[in-house]
């Protein structure tokens, strides 16, 4: 899904997922000498934002592309995926995954490694998107059914048996541990039109892997139900707000 995509996520999506990463930092409780995991790293700016708190961080990332975009930026990335980290046990005094969650095919698998990477009394602490979306969550997926696009066979499918509830309550009975807490957080993110566009024509995602399998009619309509529904989050000429929702989940590893 993300190989080749480092560039068209970094000037698309990135800036969305941006947004929760201070409170996400602050569940973690990361601080100036913590030492911090950043796990799902993409262009590091999770991991960017706990070296300025005076953290001590490592980051790790699936795909090579992002690690070197990470690397770029000052932070020492490598490359690796859950469930399995190339980290000793209790090597961290927090772990955090900004929307790393439901890019995961074994997620109480992937819990278990975070948990077994803390310290004890360490933190974990992730975000996730939620069950309840916002209206913005939907403008792209909307104009692909729109247009008539046609999901490709090969989209990523979580297995049934390894799904849960995308709610607080059900982010937080999948963190376990102790001290466990998660809520919803909703924000209205704000992006160009074309800037948007960019990270579906980009390929990034599953929306983008949508945009990207169609053939050249298809696309053109899915770009113009696009313009057209966009009119529904103009707040400015070429400018969209769009509203979405998603969860932070924290536990403490007793």
């Amino acid at each position: 899904m993300w190989r080749g995509r480092t560039e068209a996520y970094a000037g698309s999506f990135a800036r969305l997922c941006a947004h929760p990463v201070e409170a996400l930092l602050d569940a973690a409780e990361v601080g100036a000498g913590t030492r911090v995991l950043d796990v799902g790293t993409g262009t590091g700016t999770a991991a960017v934002a706990a070296l300025a708190r005076g953290a001590r961080v490592s980051a790790v990332d699936a795909d090579a592309g992002m690690v070197a975009a990470a690397r770029a930026r000052g932070v020492d990335a490598r490359t690796g995926g859950l469930p399995e980290l190339p980290y000793a046990g209790g090597e961290f005094d927090a772990v955090v995954g900004n929307f790393v969650l439901n890019h995961v095919g074994r997620p109480r698998a992937a819990l278990v490694e975070l948990h077994r990477l803390l310290r004890p009394g360490g933190r974990v602490a992730l975000t996730t998107w939620s069950a309840n979306r916002g209206a913005g969550q939907d403008l792209l997926g909307r104009a692909c059914a729109a247009g008539g696009a046609v999901p490709p066979p090969y989209l990523p499918r979580l297995d049934p048996a390894e799904d849960w509830p995308r709610t607080a309550d059900g982010l937080a009975r999948l963190l376990g541990g102790a001290g466990f807490r998660a809520a919803e957080l909703t924000w209205d993110h704000r992006a160009g039109v074309e800037e948007w566009w960019s990270g579906a024509a980009g390929g990034v995602a599953t929306i983008g892997l949508v945009v990207t399998s169609q053939d050249p009619e298809t696309v053109v309509r899915i770009r113009r139900e696009y313009e057209r529904l966009s009119a529904e989050h103009t707040v400015a000429e070429g400018q969209l707000a769009l509203p979405h929702i998603a969860l932070l989940g924290s536990a403490r590893r007793p």
